[in-house]
């Protein structure tokens, strides 16, 4: 009987699907694996299997899956923290936090609200009244505000206004702060996320976590963490320490077998749709004069984007409106730095073949388009950029790479290829469905390299692998999330067992 833990030597009766698998034979397979990587492909049964053997029963090969972008410990946590998706109002949400639990820290803390379209207002008074002494934080599904009470306010120490609403620096400090807890107690919360991410297929992530990652995930490693290849990143105040200590993107943390990994200098150049900070070329519709905030001066962004390619570190650059978008393309093309634009979801039409021409990566998170639907259309239908493109960038060839953002959408790469194929979830009519890429190029942006340099199913490939119960190159769009995975490989080991 094998467990996860095991190293497979042979794959058998499995079929093929994803990059590389037309080289295939046709028909069921055996997969040979040696060292880490796939050794041979072979009808099924003409070869002896060697080594202990995994049987896929019929099931799909694909290559192991990447979510892009992942604010570790913040999923981690949600586990612990109230679910604010169902509020319907600022009076619903205080109402579900005065029944909240008081965690061991004594606060309350609530997670993934949407202010947006509510009807009233969050404030202060509302917020007092219904939790009372007990400091307690509402934090916005899309991270870049945080509704507290007067109690959260005198602990943070921090000035509230009649609002008690804190944005984007403010808002991602006081999540910091939530995040900093017991090093044993997080470690748990991430190798349960781990193991989960694992059950979807996940074989690495990008973690952009607003900390000092290195020290982290040095000590993860060092207590045993082994489930997921993680790329992590860094943030501008810690761009010096990282230079200081040698950190260059793509080169392993010492200790870690290849399996952590130094990824990309984070720069949040911009805010938010929820939020309404978003920097956009027109006001949001019924806010005249707002059109979003840009976080940093563009001079300070081509500096830090410089000094960080100078020092061979990549860059993650978040730009969600067509302004910050432009800004963030002019500053690749000025300091010739390599990455990625995270999230890209409104881009001028004359930006979208920029992408490709710069060799920036578009990282996207498919369910925000869902997710954010309604709010598009109520409150940007005044722009005249392209909202949430994804066949635009793809066909003018850019690379894609997929991920979720968790915890603003659940890590499960399947519910992102679902959204990002189909443009529909709940049985509602797709939206801007001219937009839908095809399976094989959201399988392919779901994989490391992403839709521009995908991971293959080939002799030599790593055998970074997962066995699903259903095709993804032609499921509908229900099949497609409800896909269920029984093993997943790292390096042909097993992370997973169904």
């Amino acid at each position: 009987m094998i467990g996860p833990g095991a190293e497979i030597g042979t794959i058998t009766g499995g079929r093929l699907a994803g990059p590389g698998w037309e080289l295939a034979p046709p028909g069921p397979v055996d997969i040979f694996l040696e060292h880490g990587r796939i050794l041979d492909i072979a009808p099924a049964g003409v070869l002896a299997p060697r080594g202990v053997v995994l049987d896929a029963d019929g099931g799909f090969v694909v290559p192991g899956l990447w979510d892009h972008h992942v604010h570790v410990m913040q999923w981690s946590l949600v586990a612990q923290r109230q679910h604010l998706d169902i509020a319907e109002s600022a009076a619903h949400a205080a109402e579900i936090m005065a029944w909240a639990p008081v965690l061991s820290d004594g606060r309350r803390v609530g997670t993934g609200f949407r202010d947006g379209l509510w009807a009233d207002a969050p404030s202060l008074d509302l917020l007092d009244a219904a939790t009372g002494a007990v400091p307690t934080y509402l934090i916005n599904s899309d991270v870049h505000s945080v509704w507290m009470n007067s109690a959260a306010f005198e602990r943070e120490a921090m000035t509230a206004d009649e609002t008690g609403v804190v944005r984007e620096e403010p808002a991602f400090e006081i999540s910091r702060r939530l995040n900093d807890v017991d090093p044993a107690v997080g470690d748990a919360a991430v190798a349960a996320m781990a193991s989960e991410a694992a059950s979807r297929g996940v074989v690495g992530i990008v973690d952009l976590d607003m900390a000092w990652n290195a020290a982290a995930w040095e000590r993860r490693v060092a207590g045993g963490f082994d489930t997921l290849r993680v790329d992590f990143g860094v943030y501008p105040e810690d761009l010096e320490r990282a230079i200081t200590e040698g950190l260059r993107s793509g080169a392993a943390l010492p200790g870690s077998g290849g399996l952590v990994r130094m990824g990309p200098l984070k720069i949040i150049t911009d805010g938010s749709l929820g939020t309404r900070t978003a920097a956009c070329s027109r006001h949001y519709t019924g806010e005249p004069g707002n059109t979003g905030v840009l976080n940093y001066p563009l001079t300070e962004v081509r500096a830090l984007m410089t000094r960080a390619t100078g020092a061979g570190i990549s860059c993650a650059i978040h730009a969600i409106g067509d302004v910050a978008n432009s800004a963030a393309l002019d500053a690749f093309a000025a300091t010739g730095a390599t990455g990625t634009i995270e999230h890209a979801q409104l881009v001028a039409h004359a930006d979208i073949p920029r992408f490709a021409r710069l060799g920036v990566a578009a990282s996207v998170q498919p369910e925000h388009a869902l997710d954010d639907r309604d709010m598009t259309d109520a409150m940007w239908r005044d722009q005249t950029a392209q909202a949430y493109p994804l066949r635009a960038l793809a066909e003018a060839g850019a690379n894609l790479r997929l991920g979720s953002d968790a915890p603003v959408a659940r890590l499960d790469p399947w519910a992102a290829m679902a959204s990002a194929v189909y443009r529909t979830r709940d049985g509602r009519e797709p939206w801007r469905p001219d937009e839908r890429i095809s399976a094989d190029i959201a399988l392919a942006a779901s994989t490391r390299g992403g839709s521009g340099a995908p991971s293959t199913l080939a002799p030599g490939s790593v055998a970074d692998l997962a066995v699903c119960d259903r095709n993804p190159l032609d499921a509908d769009e229900w099949e497609m999330r409800a896909t269920v995975v029984s093993a997943t490989l790292l390096a042909g080991r097993l992370t997973h067992l169904a």
